[in-house]
């Protein structure tokens, strides 16, 4: 581990490179080429097909016993990972801060999504729950690091540099998950170029780049970050002292009114944020029709805009202040999500 002052360039930017490192997750995965390849793969697998009376074909898939709807299974998966981490993460938080080991929980939670995406290589479609475990288990790893890389953000940066340095993140993120999703979807495109079968092949490979491009730049904050910067005190007993610090965090909210309605906002502002980002791919290719190359080029578009988005946003951030700046974010996703409601076509989607 390399060690530098707060506030130093070098330490800010090899934060920023987590961002870099996981964001392949949350595009490649999440949005573009896992849903279309899984929307492919159980609707070959079906077990029962039923035509709807709009002549709209819904999939069913047997999960552990159970028959559901493809797409409702993807869904649920995706809720239950959001549910275990929202369970745990207050508990494992806890112990972080009083053990100090931020650093290690962080690196956990990284290696098990980056694991989980190489082990989707191996999801064929007969292979169904093993599949959906697998991307459960991936966006637990996604989201469990998150929590505590960003949490290094007031430890790397000085309060004046948090705004930028946030910014920084978010645009390596854009900017490296459009690398690899060009790659991927030139892959999928012409894979015999690649020495691949075919579409279904490179697919797969995209799933296996993904967790490793996410372990090997990883390694840059890993080496870089400072491991209990606060100096805790690692002894005494692993869950005692994780809820003796969960009640502490309790009490400090409890006299923080401001923070309690901050945490309530932000519980259904999170809500909004995920469910349009992890179904929207699938919305537009179910409920629309639209062509899976077609959507990728308009996700590609949105990573390049948001780059953008993000200098823009810490730049108003800095002239009218956070609180601002927060309320025209929100108000515009909020618009745009409203008028998505009478999406009827490609191009009102795009």
């Amino acid at each position: 581990m390399k060690s530098y002052e707060r506030g130093s360039k070098k330490l800010i930017n090899a934060w920023a490179m987590y961002d870099w490192a996981n964001s392949v997750y949350s595009l490649v995965i999440t949005t573009a080429i896992f849903p279309i390849y899984y929307n492919g793969v159980t609707k070959a697998k079906a077990s029962r097909i039923e035509t709807l009376s709009d002549g709209k074909e819904v999939f069913y898939v047997d999960f552990f016993g159970m028959e559901l709807v493809n797409t409702a299974l993807l869904s649920f998966a995706i809720s239950v990972s959001f549910m275990f981490l929202a369970l745990i993460m207050p508990f494992i938080s806890s112990i972080a801060d009083a053990k100090g080991w931020q650093k290690n929980f962080m690196r956990f939670f990284c290696y098990l999504g980056a694991l989980s995406c190489i082990g989707l290589y191996f999801f064929t479609g007969d292979n169904l729950e093993y599949g959906v475990i697998c991307s459960v288990l991936a966006s637990i790893g996604f989201g469990g690091s998150l929590v505590f890389y960003n949490a290094y953000l007031p430890i790397v940066a000085l309060p004046e540099q948090q705004d930028r340095a946030s910014a920084k993140g978010f645009s390596l993120g854009y900017i490296g998950s459009v690398f690899l999703l060009l790659v991927n979807l030139l892959m999928v495109t012409f894979p015999t170029t690649f020495g691949l079968a075919d579409g279904t092949a490179a697919a797969k490979v995209s799933f296996l780049m993904v967790g490793i491009w996410w372990i090997v730049f990883a390694q840059i904050p890993f080496y870089y970050l400072p491991t209990n910067v606060f100096e805790r005190d690692s002894s005494g007993n692993l869950f005692t002292r994780g809820y003796e610090e969960l009640g502490k965090v309790f009490q400090q909210v409890k006299q923080m009114p401001r923070l309690r309605t901050f945490l309530a906002g932000f519980f259904f502002y999170m809500m909004g944020v995920l469910t349009v980002i992890y179904l929207a791919s699938l919305y537009g290719s179910e409920e629309l029709g639209l062509d899976s190359n077609f959507l990728i080029a308009v996700i590609l578009v949105i990573q390049l805009v948001a780059a953008a988005g993000a200098h823009f946003f810490a730049y108003l951030s800095s002239r009218v202040g956070n609180i601002k700046s927060l309320i025209v974010s929100v108000s515009i996703w909020a618009v745009i999500c409203i008028v998505g409601y009478f999406v009827t076509d490609k191009w009102s989607f795009a």
